[in-house]
């Protein structure tokens, strides 16, 4: 295991988004007035606002709403609050999105928003006041026909809940679908918040078969313990596997015997709010955590993880990519000539936006479906996009992550032609 807890080197992750896609254009063979159309985000806004802090001072904000494609329904994708957020790292979630609806067959196309803020340094009180205003700006582009937002990184229900209030105080009246991962008791959907670690866990079982490994047993190792990564380390430890790393912003532990107990990891982390020291394993980096001696790694964290100056040292043969973008593409082919079986993120983290289409669809028809319920239609629609993936790669003898994007962008590209070009 390598010292070495150097950060992946600064790329930019829209270069990376469209790289990507030029690759599956030129295997498919798209015309250039295609290409043109789908390396290009429709609708892109920024705004800087003003909010006033506790103290009485007055503080600038700027926020992102980026719309990328909306030729298969209206545009969904999350809001993350971040002090890294930029408008290049909103182009590319947007365009990663239109290709995670499109993969799993959603009538949504992608969109991505976020505020350049670190919700830690606020009162409750100020991102109350931050958020509400940020949803008045941005007013003009969202709603529950046209761009539905929801929680991303550094948001969550409460967030969407001041968000759907805002909207519906500009509007006269409630509307719950105007965004997803709403607290249940104003319009949420049931199994909403574990849907993505859920839709990783549903991902990883039809990796295993695929590759015929056994799950039960696999030493799994999960960078990044937030939302996403602890249901999934949760849900994976349940179902057999041994979860022998863990980390989040503040750094990792190891344990080659596994860790056992999950549950009382998440309580640590959810009593002090990072993963404490000494907690039964050893102290490492989330760099050296990507690097270990393990059956399946699973990012969970921010783009760009696993870059050119790391993946030849990653040691697992298989990766499940719970974050967005966390593969360069350089990375990608140093993985691929080792033989790295990879899961992209457009389909391994595809649960959230799957059950936030449940949501959406239960507040339109003011009709709400119990979690068991939510959790069989989330199985169902994720194996089947893996399976439609799978028989890709087999067809074209390429990677998951090429047969992704040949089955999104192909979707997209029906779509458009379709409904042409206006006027």
């Amino acid at each position: 295991m390598t010292t070495d807890a150097a950060q992946a080197p600064a790329e930019n992750p829209f270069d990376n988004a469209i790289e990507q896609f030029n690759a599956v254009a030129e295997r498919l063979k798209l015309d250039e007035g295609m290409r043109e159309v789908l390396r290009h985000c429709k609708r892109e806004f920024t705004v800087n606002f003003p909010v006033q802090m506790d103290d009485g001072s007055i503080r600038v904000f700027t926020g992102y709403r980026v719309h990328h494609n909306e030729a298969r329904g209206p545009v969904k994708g999350g809001l993350r609050y971040s002090a890294n957020v930029s408008l290049d790292e909103v182009r590319a979630l947007s365009m990663w999105m239109t290709w995670k609806c499109a993969v799993v067959g959603l009538p949504y196309g992608g969109a991505k928003g976020g505020v350049i803020v670190d919700p830690r340094s606020l009162s409750k009180r100020e991102l109350e006041r931050m958020t509400r205003r940020f949803a008045a700006e941005i007013g003009i582009l969202i709603g529950p026909d046209k761009d539905v937002p929801a929680p991303d990184m550094g948001t969550d229900g409460q967030i969407m809940a001041w968000i759907m209030d805002t909207y519906s105080m500009m509007h006269g009246h409630s509307v719950p679908a105007v965004v997803t991962g709403k607290p249940v008791t104003i319009g949420g959907s049931s199994g909403r918040i574990e849907a993505t670690g859920r839709g990783v866990l549903f991902v990883t079982q039809e990796a295993c078969r695929d590759r015929g490994i056994e799950l039960a047993g696999a030493r799994v190792a999960v960078q990044g313990f937030g939302n996403v990564g602890s249901v999934a380390a949760k849900l994976l430890d349940d179902a057999g596997a041994k979860i022998v790393a863990i980390s989040d912003s503040n750094g990792g532990l190891y344990n080659a015997e596994g860790f056992g107990d999950v549950d009382e990891l998440l309580a640590m982390k959810r009593d002090s709010g990072f993963i404490p020291d000494g907690a039964r394993g050893t102290r490492i980096t989330n760099a050296e955590l990507l690097e270990l001696p393990v059956d399946i790694l699973i990012p969970a964290a921010l783009e760009g993880q696993i870059h050119g100056g790391n993946a030849s040292r990653v040691q697992a043969p298989m990766i499940i990519e719970a974050a967005n973008g966390p593969t360069t593409p350089e990375a990608d082919r140093i993985l691929t000539a080792k033989g790295v079986y990879v899961v992209p993120d457009i389909l391994a983290n595809a649960g959230g936006v799957i059950v936030s289409y449940f949501e959406w669809v239960q507040d339109l028809q003011s009709f709400f479906w119990e979690e068991d319920e939510v959790n069989v239609k989330l199985k169902r629609i994720i194996e089947r996009a893996f399976r439609e993936v799978a028989a890709i790669r087999d067809e074209h003898a390429c990677t998951m992550r090429e047969a992704a994007y040949i089955l999104a962008v192909r979707r997209v590209v029906e779509a458009t032609e379709v409904r042409g070009i206006f006027p």
